[in-house]
């Protein structure tokens, strides 16, 4: 059975009941964790819970909805404001909220404005989840140093040791091959320059033309590139 989607509908109107019939009736996967005009009420719940979906009235009685989320911690959470007021709506565009709905809401304004949400949403989740996976672990005599991929600037063989050069100016020594990570971290951009460097090609600043060239990385090192590696390496940055 495909797991449910939770939204909370915070709204002055019918404390929400006319979003919330809407929203089952054209989003039948959605479940409502919460529908309430009470803000002490939602404040609580959001500060337990991310839903998938938020509604939000820009005015609830004395304070604004922005006020309300300004109190809450960070949430995922892809949030749509509902209004009656243009202005509010254009203040909400001002503070780059561009996700409203002007009351009264109509069936096409609600499904265009949702299914963008919810495309927006799972973007965020595939985006977080790369990130997530995008690191390695770097063992170490101590245990290990986990790195984002992108901060390694290169890796230089040493015998059967690597030396890992990253942003921060450190360098870890890993009992690894560079072939190791040759075949880790070709699919990240690297580029085997050299039987002795593996480079990450997004922190290559300069080439320099010559039987095989060097190039000049962000660290400002200076590693020669090998002649039979040449045309490959000069074809990939084309």
């Amino acid at each position: 059975m495909k797991n449910k989607l939770h939204a909370c509908i915070i709204d002055d109107k019918d404390n929400g009941e006319s979003i919330s019939q809407l929203l089952k009736k054209e989003f039948p996967e959605f479940e409502i964790a919460l529908c309430t005009k009470s803000i002490p009420c939602a404040s609580d719940y959001l500060r337990k819970n991310s839903p998938d979906l938020l509604f939000v009235d820009i005015q609830l009685n004395d304070e604004t909805a922005f006020e309300i989320l300004s109190r809450l911690k960070e949430t995922p959470s892809p949030v749509i404001f509902i209004t009656d007021s243009e202005n509010s709506a254009i203040r909400a565009v001002k503070r780059g909220f561009s996700d409203y709905l002007l009351k009264p809401v109509t069936n096409l304004d609600f499904v265009l404005m949702v299914n963008k949400a919810i495309e927006d949403f799972r973007k965020n989740k595939i985006t977080q989840s790369s990130q997530i996976q995008n690191k390695i672990n770097l063992p170490t005599l101590q245990g290990f140093k986990r790195v984002n991929i992108d901060e390694i600037i290169r890796c230089e063989a040493d015998s059967n040791y690597t030396f890992i050069y990253l942003l921060d100016k450190t360098k870890v020594m890993v009992s690894k091959t560079l072939c190791d990570f040759e075949k880790n971290l070709s699919r990240y951009n690297f580029f085997r320059i050299h039987h002795k460097h593996l480079i990450n090609l997004e922190h290559l600043k300069e080439y320099i033309k010559g039987k095989g060239g060097q190039v000049v990385m962000a660290d400002n090192s200076v590693l020669d590139v090998s002649v039979r590696r040449k045309n490959e390496f000069l074809h990939k940055m084309v």
